[in-house]
């Protein structure tokens, strides 16, 4: 039931919207870029990490993860499901859920057709499965911002802008606490290449990645615990 109501307000929401734009600039890049003679290698880990990993993915799970549940509790809804008989881990597990399912269709599928498109199946596939599991740390990660802050979207966004796309690029101790760094290892991995610079572990990536979603989902989970059915969070 919660699942099919969160699709619902999810899909039928003007900020679905949002997602489109991206992926459509990505692909289309991407074929204009294939068309050239210049070697994957060299604008690969631009558009395919740089902008596929790094803006649409993470900005996908962020606008989906952040609404699944967040928008509830801004509009106060969020007290029709608290007082109903459901265990709150059963609440942020199928919230989870539908924020995985979508990002991945949203990001995850460009993500692949470009990887497709780019060089060969077997990158596509690579990047659909490292996005795959980006975006369940992603969503597991917004989703339990929308629980504890009233500013899930700026945290969110200072995670990507700042940890991710800047300290954790350039700095290497940074990279084991980014979801990005995760998703293009286990590319590299799946591809047995090295075109999109990853630089992790793939034992790091996949342990971290579920760190990141254990964590999170039981400080939503607990979080969700102490909400009023006044949806007070305070």
């Amino acid at each position: 039931m919660i699942i099919r109501i969160t699709l619902r307000a999810l899909l039928g929401r003007r900020r679905a919207l949002l997602l489109l734009p991206i992926p459509v600039l990505l692909i289309g890049l991407t074929a204009f870029a294939g068309s050239t003679n210049v070697p994957v290698e060299r604008w690969a880990p631009m558009l395919l990490n740089g902008m596929g990993l790094g803006v649409l993915l993470p900005l996908t799970a962020l606008i989906v993860g952040s609404s699944a549940l967040g928008l509830e509790i801004e509009d106060g809804t969020i007290t029709h499901i608290l007082t109903k008989p459901l265990p709150r881990w059963e609440i942020i597990l199928s919230k989870l859920v539908v924020a995985w399912l979508v990002t991945t269709v949203a990001a995850g599928v460009p993500l692949g057709a470009a990887g497709v498109i780019a060089d060969s199946t077997q990158l596509g596939w690579g990047l659909f499965a490292g996005a795959a599991v980006g975006a369940l740390a992603y969503s597991a990660l917004f989703l339990a911002l929308s629980v504890v802050s009233r500013r899930p979207v700026i945290i969110g966004m200072s995670y990507i802008l700042i940890w991710e796309n800047l300290l954790g690029t350039y700095v290497e101790g940074t990279k084991v606490l980014s979801v990005r760094q995760f998703s293009s290892t286990i590319t590299d991995t799946l591809t047995g290449s090295l075109i999109l610079k990853s630089s992790l572990s793939v034992t790091t990536a996949v342990v971290m990645a579920g760190v990141f979603v254990i964590l999170a989902t039981a400080l939503a989970t607990r979080r969700l615990r102490s909400f009023s059915l006044a949806g007070d969070t305070n």
